[in-house]
């Protein structure tokens, strides 16, 4: 099994290829369509704006391929902005389509007295389905690291995978479809929990 990592010249590609690496993988880089070449699942990591990942995608000519890739239920792991641009649209950089993979939008959380943008720190996610394959090892609530202004609103809310609750709003922290799944929050960052589910993505979806 060979994991690939997409680079888009603004993620955050080192420490998510630490991670594959700590779990006895040597990832594969992907910037272009030629690189998909022998790579068995796929990590989108995410840092940086809505249109900025877009762009990029657009311009090394990874767009179609990835929708190709999703679509044909390929082991996919889209982080932070890489779970957004999943999405039809986000409200970041408006007139800018997303991959168009799941139907919804990408807001923003609203200006409220007390409540802090962005959602900063260690939160803990309630899977909807705990004893699915990709959530094995993790309990019932465990936490992850998150880093966020922005998130999906999901329009079928059947892919939602994991909630998280911030400031007395719940949102959609995790969506999951067949062999695809992305996280609002950043496992790369989040120790052991994070560790456990990108090892639950190897070695049972891939």
């Amino acid at each position: 099994m060979k994991p690939g990592i997409i680079d888009y010249g603004g993620g955050n590609l080192q420490s998510v290829r630490n991670a594959v690496r700590a779990l006895g993988y040597e990832p594969a880089i992907v910037k272009s369509d030629a690189d998909l070449a022998g790579v068995s699942a796929l990590v989108y990591p995410g840092q940086g704006a809505f249109a900025d990942c877009m762009n990029a995608l657009n311009r090394q000519g990874l767009t179609e391929p990835l929708k190709e890739w999703i679509n044909a239920d390929r082991p996919f792991f889209g982080i932070c902005v890489g779970y957004q641009v999943l999405f039809e649209s986000g409200e970041e950089d408006p007139g800018v389509p997303g991959l168009g993979i799941l139907q919804g939008k990408v807001v923003r959380f609203p200006t409220e007295p007390g409540l802090k943008v962005p959602h900063m720190g260690w939160n803990n996610v309630t899977p909807v389905h705990s004893n699915d394959p990709a959530w094995v090892g993790l309990g019932m609530s465990p936490y992850f690291y998150f880093v966020h202004s922005y998130y999906p609103e999901p329009l079928d809310g059947s892919v939602t995978a994991g909630v998280t609750n911030y400031a007395g709003r719940d949102f959609a922290a995790a969506v999951q479809r067949g062999r695809m799944i992305a996280t609002q929050f950043h496992p790369e960052k989040s120790q052991a929990a994070g560790q456990q589910l990108l090892k639950n993505f190897l070695t049972r979806f891939a």
